[in-house]
């Protein structure tokens, strides 16, 4: 029933309206009517509540007590502090005052003294705001707007801002300064400082005096050292700060060189007395004092009469003051004088010197349009006989490519003693032939500057397997074991060209070896792969290790007929085109090794243009309908004879129109196509190609025959899905492409 938080005066009120309601209803009990019986429970009742009532009650005194002491030692704690604090107040130097709720509670005298027309309001209960008010409207404050007095701001204005603390200062019309400061404690009271800081500020302004007339001598002592002429003027022109200096240059007396002296004065004795030198009739230095009036810079070099030379400058200061300094710069100027005319005298020999420039520069570009035409007729020239060797490499080709599919099927069918002897020497010699044209190709195409590569990755063991069977008959022939060892590491390179150098390498071996063996193998070497070539050949000297790898060279000791020497000069431009290091480690008598490095890469998938895995010849009919478009008559006919005689059926065609005529004439496409890509009036193979599978509306297979290995032709050839078959053809090779084709078409 009674919170001991609330004040003592409540619980003590409390208590007694309890203990008057018992009291009351004691007295009632007395009041009983009924039987004896009755009136007896009722007693006993009543007393046992009295009892309980009671001790309830001296429990409820026993709080009182307490309460009331606890009470007292507050009231006696508030007083010393109360008292504490008044002498605090009244021990302090300075005004101090409180403000609760924005109302003054308390203050000292030194505060409630401070301005005689405030002091009247100083009592308990003024507001915070009115103080201010009061203050700012205090007549004994200085109100001069010059004085920077900073006027009080209501703490209201500080609690919005964010700010807790403010002051300011305020100069009374005695010469006295106060500062007030305010702070607003954590329990929103606001306390208010006057602090007096007249003396500072007197020390200050006397510091400030003592300052400036020592900056004022050494300023003085600085313009009597300077070599300059300097002097000072006011807003209004009057001269302040000089230094002799200045008289001495301007020649000016020193009557005019007074503080105070009009600088107008002192132009007018310049020009009166013409001491510096003027072109034109009107004066220049009559407008110098308008312009530092305008608050600009002037600069003006002079002459005197007697020949010195001035650089005078006029500099505004703060305050629309302005500075006039004046140098002696004759030295300078003589310097100047003398320097431009070694200029003129220089530039007048440049200008000739130009002019000869010029004239060997036209020489010069004469000479370079001589030398430009030379290039470009020797690039012509060279072009030229790129094209030439190219397109008699293709006639050449034509005809050698014919002749050797007529020997093909002579020596199938021919059956009288000798003439296998006689077909076997031709074939040989055709061999050569072929060799040898394909070799001078290679080499125009390598030294050409537009030399194009198709660099791709592919696994090299097909490379090599297709090297195996294209040279163990020549191994065979010459009683050679010849061993590849196998390889499934993929690399980058040129394959027609690693082909290349990797067959004259091998080629070369063959026939540098009277007996014993070649070995072909790889090893790593690091991220590289390197193709070694082993025989045990005659090897090679160490003076021919330098000049093998010329044109027509051979190793000294070599047998007549063995080579015509341009296999290693092939394998030299290639790999350097390449950058395929090629290595030498031979010993005269028992052999040598040929190698080249080549950059590995991660297995991946060969593109549909590489020539498949070069197999046997295969066995068979070939039961297909062969499409052939030559225009060489004899090619296409010994072509035709080929392929009927491994079972074929050929539609033979000289031209696109031709081809395109006899496909809707039998009314089926053709199972693969074999087009050559150089025909007559302007038509080549890839439009016939194009032209029969867009009339079929099928991809047809096909297989292109010809010497071109630009790299755009190889893109067609990778784009449009079709094979390429290198002039002469060989016809292992044509059969296991054929067959690769066209299962590839079934699959």
């Amino acid at each position: 029933m009674i919170d001991p938080d609330e004040p003592y005066k409540i619980q003590i009120a409390k208590q007694a309206k309890i203990i008057e309601a018992l009291i009351n209803r004691a007295e009632r009990g007395h009041e009983v009517g009924g039987s004896a019986y009755s009136l007896f429970e009722s007693a006993i009742a009543l007393q046992t509540e009295v009892w309980e009532k009671t001790k309830d009650l001296e429990k409820a005194l026993d709080t009182l007590g307490r309460a009331s002491s606890e009470l007292e030692i507050a009231y006696q704690t508030q007083e010393r502090i109360q008292r504490n604090l008044a002498d605090a107040m009244v021990a302090m130097e300075d005004g101090f005052a409180l403000f609760s709720e924005e109302r003054l509670q308390v203050c000292n005298a030194q505060f409630r003294h401070l301005l005689a027309d405030v002091e009247p309001l100083i009592r308990p209960g003024l507001g915070f705001d009115d103080y201010l008010a009061a203050v700012n409207a205090s007549k004994y404050l200085n109100r001069d707007e010059n004085g920077g007095i900073s006027r009080p701001q209501a703490l209201v204005t500080e609690q919005e801002s964010g700010q807790r603390f403010s002051s300011f200062v305020m100069e009374l019309r005695n010469d006295r300064w106060f500062q007030i400061s305010y702070r607003q404690t954590s329990s929103g009271n606001i306390t208010v400082l006057q602090t007096e800081i007249t003396d500072i500020v007197r020390e200050n302004r006397r510091e400030k005096n003592r300052l400036i007339d020592q900056q004022a001598h050494f300023l003085q002592a600085a313009f009597d050292h300077m070599s300059l002429g300097i002097c000072t003027f006011s807003s209004r022109g009057e001269l302040l700060v000089r230094n002799e200096r200045f008289g001495e240059l301007l020649g000016v007396p020193l009557s005019l060189l007074k503080k105070g002296s009009p600088f107008q004065r002192i132009i007018e004795h310049v020009e009166r007395h013409e001491i510096l030198e003027h072109k034109g009739r009107r004066s220049k230095f009559a407008g110098w004092f308008k312009v530092m009036r305008r608050g600009e810079t002037m600069q003006e070099r002079c002459r005197r009469r007697d020949g010195m030379s001035l650089d005078i400058r006029i500099h505004s200061l703060p305050g629309d003051g302005f500075i006039v300094s004046i140098m002696d710069v004759t030295a300078e100027t003589q310097a100047a004088a003398l320097l431009e005319q070694r200029v003129q005298e220089r530039t007048a020999e440049l200008t000739e010197a130009n002019r000869l420039l010029q004239i060997h520069a036209i020489e010069q570009i004469k000479i370079e349009a001589a030398l430009r035409q030379a290039k470009e007729a020797a690039e012509t020239a060279h072009t030229s006989k790129t094209r030439f060797l190219a397109a008699a490499s293709h006639d050449l080709l034509q005809p050698i490519n014919a002749a050797k599919l007529y020997l093909s099927m002579l020596t199938e069918t021919a059956g009288q003693p000798g003439t296998e002897d006689v077909v076997g020497r031709l074939k040989r010699s055709f061999t050569s032939i072929e060799t040898l044209l394909q070799a001078l190709l290679d080499i125009s195409r390598l030294d050409s500057p537009a030399a194009e590569f198709n660099i791709t990755s592919f696994e090299l063991g097909g490379l090599l397997q297709g090297l195996a069977g294209d040279l163990a008959p020549l191994a065979t022939e010459k009683g050679i074991e010849l061993r590849i060892v196998p390889s499934t590491r993929w690399v980058t390179s040129d394959q027609r060209y690693l082909m290349r150098c990797v067959q004259n390498l091998v080629v070369n071996a063959i026939q540098y070896t009277e007996g014993g063996r070649v070995l072909v193998g790889c090893r790593l070497r690091g991220n590289r792969l390197r193709i070694e070539v082993w025989d045990t050949g005659i090897g090679i000297s160490e003076e021919d290790q330098t000049r093998i790898f010329n044109e027509f060279t051979r190793a000294g000791g070599a047998g007549k007929g063995t080579g015509m020497g341009l296999g290693l000069s092939i394998v030299e431009r290639a790999c350097r085109h390449l950058d395929h290091p090629v290595r030498l480690v031979s010993q005269p008598g028992r052999g040598s090794v040929f190698s080249i490095e080549v950059p590995l890469v991660a297995p991946g998938r060969a593109s549909v243009c590489e020539n498949p895995m070069m197999e046997q010849m295969l066995d068979g009919s070939l039961d297909l309908i062969v499409m052939v478009v030559e225009n060489d008559a004899d090619e296409l006919h010994a072509m035709t004879q080929v392929l009927e005689s491994w079972g074929a059926s050929v539609l033979a065609a000289a031209s696109t129109v031709d081809a395109a005529a006899l496909m809707q004439e039998i009314g089926t496409a053709p199972d693969i196509l074999l087009v050559d890509y150089q025909l007559d009036n302007g038509d080549n193979g890839i439009e016939t190609i194009r032209t029969l599978r867009a009339l079929a509306g099928i991809e047809i297979p096909a297989i292109i025959i010809s010497a071109n290995r630009q790299r755009q032709f190889l893109q067609l050839c990778n784009e449009m899905s079709f094979a390429v078959l290198n002039k002469p053809v060989q016809l292992v090779r044509l059969r296991a492409l054929i067959d690769w084709k066209t299962r590839a078409r079934v699959a």
